[in-house]
């Protein structure tokens, strides 16, 4: 029996009052590594800041990591976040403190309190990404695909059932992508599910894996041809 991570049942996505994806059914199952992909504006980040608790869903049956996306209340969403991982395009890391201290501000704001657990916690994300050795730069010491790591290595932190991974590779060029993708397909190994919005078709084509479609206001899988 497969544990189901996410579940949307004729859910209707608005961003304010516009309605952008209507009628979706998407099921991720644990273990699972999926992409979303679709043109710019047609609706890829509203779907994952519905995931994640940004935007209402207000229509339609939701579940995600256990939490009901409809009666989603506002002082449930820190703790929804906790058990996902998300992973933005910008990185989104403090530039005004080093990456141990960018992470250590993570585990202190989600209740971790024991200093030797945090410096442990610390060096494991850091050397699932290939960064173990980064943890007393800033990021504007570090390149695009090093601060992406970074931002992975930080969805990672408290071990969370899905990691949301919004454009992950948009700001980099083809080679740090690919260096970027070996790490999340690596993690996904590991046993995280991961849910990947894109448009950068060629890693699809490298990394061949479940495939959400959104155009023209569905999201529907599509099935990759074998070549």
């Amino acid at each position: 029996m497969s544990e189901t991570i996410l579940q949307l049942k004729d859910a209707s996505i608005y961003q304010g009052e516009s309605l952008v994806l209507s009628n979706v059914n998407v099921e991720i199952n644990k273990g699972e590594f999926v992409y979303l992909i679709g043109k710019t504006g047609t609706g890829k980040s509203s779907f994952m800041k519905t995931l994640y608790g940004d935007l209402p869903l207000k229509e339609g049956e939701g579940s995600i990591v256990d939490y009901n996306l409809q009666t989603l209340k506002e002082k449930d969403i820190p703790f929804l976040r906790r058990k996902l991982g998300v992973v933005f395009q910008d990185f989104k890391l403090l530039i005004d403190r080093t990456v141990n201290d960018n992470l250590i501000f993570v585990l202190k704001a989600t209740g971790w309190k024991d200093k030797d657990e945090i410096n442990n916690r610390i060096e494991e994300v850091l050397t699932k990404v290939g960064m173990k050795t980064k943890g007393f730069k800033f990021p504007h010491e570090l390149s695009g695909g090093e601060q992406q790591r970074i931002a992975i290595a930080r969805a990672l932190l408290n071990n969370p059932e899905l990691i949301l991974a919004d454009e992950p590779t948009g700001n980099l060029d083809p080679q740090t992508s690919v260096e970027v993708m070996e790490v999340l397909q690596e993690i996904n190994k590991n046993g995280n599910t991961i849910l990947m919005a894109t448009h950068d078709y060629a890693l699809l084509l490298k990394y061949p894996s479940k495939t959400l479609k959104c155009d023209e206001n569905q999201v529907y899988e599509v099935v990759q041809r074998k070549s």
